[in-house]
């Protein structure tokens, strides 16, 4: 298999630009965004009456319509039609960057696929924004976004990355927030934690201090807005762990602790450091 080579600004199909739109405050669009905007053929939007608020700020004329995750199958073929005829296309969410915790990632993988040109623009997002003013250390950091919602399975989550190192930056509801912060507490231990709420907009505050310090203030205080919860990594030195048994035996222990083999098989092959389907092929012995 050759590498494929991507020519950004010289093909004879239209190209699909990934456009980031702000994530409060209307000022933070950037020039080249809003020109995109106004250039393309059509708008693929999350939400289009959202998206339509933005386009009459800047007086965007330009059609759209909806990509999101319950209409990506559909809709992903009638826009690589779009593209394959010369046309172009803006993605965007309804907030910062397509694809991050956000719908898109499927159309951009099927116009690699096609040989279709994507084009990324920089713009706002939450988790970079919280980060450099948090005041926890901003490299390494590790973007999870959102955790499960169930605890026994966000505990499980959270287990995963108990040994992170890095700064680990999560999107949260201000609804679900406080006992997420729980769920950290019992299972990182008392770590630095910043949560950013209401980013760019009049009421951005940040929360700073220890878990159960957050916890806390979290008792007596509610939150309105989305939330950008960040804590620090461990500063623990770990053992490397051995894991015993083949990739098939270590499956069939996760399963007989009630684990899907799905779930079991992505975890082996983190351990690991392999591909989902290499373990898949060796649990099934394909």
């Amino acid at each position: 298999m050759s590498v494929r080579i991507q020519k950004s600004f010289a093909q004879e199909v239209g190209t699909l630009y990934l456009v980031p739109t702000p994530i409060g405050n209307l000022e933070d669009m950037t020039f080249r965004a809003v020109k995109t905007l106004q250039t393309v053929d059509l708008i693929a939007s999350e939400d289009t009456r959202n998206t339509q608020k933005l386009l009459n700020h800047f007086e965007v004329k330009v059609g759209q319509k909806s990509l999101h995750e319950h209409n990506y199958n559909e809709r992903i073929p009638e826009l690589l039609a779009f593209l394959k005829s010369g046309r172009s296309i803006a993605q965007v969410s309804d907030a910062g960057m397509p694809s991050i915790s956000d719908p898109g990632h499927e159309l951009v993988v099927a116009c690699i696929e096609e040989d279709i040109p994507v084009v990324a623009l920089p713009g706002a997002t939450a988790g970079m924004t919280a980060l450099i003013a948090s005041g926890l250390m901003p490299q390494p950091f590790y973007f999870y976004g959102f955790l499960q919602r169930k605890k026994s399975t966000q505990k499980k989550e959270l287990a995963e990355l108990k040994n992170q190192t890095a700064t680990m930056i999560f999107y949260e509801s201000p609804h679900r927030i406080k006992e997420t912060v729980k769920n950290m507490l019992e299972v990182f231990g008392n770590r630095e934690v910043v949560i950013c709420r209401e980013l760019t907009k009049l009421y951005e505050e940040y929360l700073r201090g220890t878990a159960e310090e957050v916890i806390d203030y979290l008792s007596e205080h509610s939150l309105k807005g989305e939330c950008c919860l960040l804590v620090s990594g461990t500063t623990e030195k770990v053992e490397e762990e051995i894991f015993e048994g083949s990739l098939k035996e270590q499956v069939d222990v996760l399963v007989s602790d009630g684990e899907s083999s799905k779930e079991a098989i992505k975890t082996v092959a983190k351990r690991h450091g392999l591909k989902k389907q290499e373990v898949y092929k060796e649990y099934h012995g394909l």
